[in-house]
């Protein structure tokens, strides 16, 4: 099949595909971050063998600028970057750096040291490339989709977090009392998160590019100008002359460059890097090192985390509802702005406050998380061509894990003078 003209592509009102596009984007946001996730997850294990090194701290600042440094080069070439190499790259670093991290494990027979801790950081490292060749890829190819897709991607990388918090409450119960029972229940998570990782390897490469929404969305970004879609078509059959259609489209629509998206648009990012500032300000390094000894004794940071998971989770499914979907522009400034009150929330109740008290603050923390970022990235985007939609998408993803890589840092302030360094 060959497209030569954009007024000849069906309504997508018309085309099938949508459901299933849907919860394969929800699989592939599962896989973008299930790897990060175990890492975090795990936690408990890690400062079992590294007691010394601040592994909840270390290795997000470890993974941060990796995948942020990653992140600004492929933005910076985003207009030529072929998307399909790109996210099925991603997904098989991702797919190799959980297996070796599970080879990693099972060869040393879950022993500490420094080297050990150097390999799984170097791991992490790998995890933070991943990241940005995915997360990107993904969210700029989905934001000139219907919003459902990116909604649905979105919910899928909370989704990562919930279950891979609801398979280790579930692996520490099962191995708690078992010999060696952390590091056995470890092995497993690791193994269900390889085969996930693999998963999403076969989805992308032969599911998704064949359905026929998602190819109605794309030859009609290739007939906006794009580039970057022409592998994904011939993946699913469509042949387009995309260099030379792409350069005449590009002469005639003018594309805007991304410094005029970005000033265009700078409050939706600035929205997008505090957000995940103030986030990974407090998650999840206060959360394991800061809150104090209770009754909950070592499930207590590990049922915080699934707290904060399942309710950004929960949160990405309510802008679907749109009487109650943040759109205006001053408004989510606002909402951003407002969640910094939880700073001092976080600071009195962790020195004065209960378990109920921190369990429901997370809860809060992880519901906002979620809903400011997908009624960000799903309105955003609307109002510009396919090819200015997808450079929008990683501008906004830079912007996020700029926000990562920033509040990863500033998080280490809340163990100034209290000793653990």
């Amino acid at each position: 099949m060959t497209i030569t003209d954009s007024s000849i592509i069906p309504s997508p009102t018309r085309l099938k595909g949508k459901y299933s596009g849907m919860v394969v984007c929800w699989i592939l946001g599962l896989g973008s971050l299930v790897s990060w996730n175990s890492m975090l997850t795990i936690g408990d294990y890690y400062y079992q063998l590294f007691p010394k090194y601040h592994p909840s701290r270390v290795l997000t600042l470890v993974y941060q600028p990796f995948a942020f440094a990653t992140m600004a080069i492929l933005v910076y070439n985003e207009a030529i970057i072929n998307t399909r190499k790109r996210n099925l790259a991603g997904f098989t670093l991702f797919f190799l750096s959980t297996f070796a991290l599970l080879v990693l494990d099972l060869a040393t027979s879950g022993a500490g040291g420094l080297g050990n801790y150097i390999g799984v950081c170097v791991i992490v490292a790998a995890f933070g490339v991943a990241d940005a060749f995915v997360e990107g890829g993904m969210v700029g190819d989905l934001s000139f989709m219907c919003p459902e897709f990116i909604q649905s991607y979105l919910a899928g990388l909370a989704a990562s977090g919930a279950l891979t918090s609801a398979l280790r409450l579930v692996t520490k119960a099962a191995f708690e009392r078992a010999s060696n029972g952390p590091r056995k229940g470890v092995v497993l998570f690791l193994a269900i998160s390889t085969f996930f990782e693999f998963l999403c390897i076969l989805l992308y490469a032969f599911i998704f590019p064949k359905l026929p929404i998602v190819k109605y969305y794309r030859t009609k970004a290739a007939a906006e100008g794009s580039k970057t879609v022409a592998a994904d078509l011939a993946a699913a059959g469509i042949q387009t002359e995309a260099t030379e259609r792409a350069d005449n489209t590009t002469k005639q629509l003018e594309r805007l460059s991304n410094k005029q998206l970005f000033f265009q648009n700078i409050d939706y990012l600035l929205d997008m890097f505090l957000i995940y500032v103030l986030t990974l300000s407090i998650f999840p390094g206060f959360l394991y090192e800061n809150t104090g000894s209770h009754k909950l004794g070592s499930w207590y940071a590990l049922v915080l985390i699934a707290v904060y998971n399942m309710f950004d989770l929960i949160a990405r499914y309510i802008p679907l509802i749109k009487k109650i979907k943040l759109k205006s522009r001053k408004g989510l400034m606002i909402a951003t702005l407002a969640r910094f009150l939880f700073i001092p929330c976080f600071y009195f109740t962790a020195k004065y406050g209960d378990q109920g008290w921190m369990i429901m603050l997370v809860s809060f923390l992880g519901l906002t998380n979620g809903y400011l970022t997908v009624c960000v990235l799903t309105v955003a985007p609307q109002g510009y061509k396919g090819p200015e939609q997808n450079a929008l998408g990683n501008l906004l993803v830079l912007c996020l894990l700029a926000g990562l890589f920033s509040g990863v840092a500033l998080d280490w302030l809340w163990i100034i003078g209290n000793g653990k360094f």
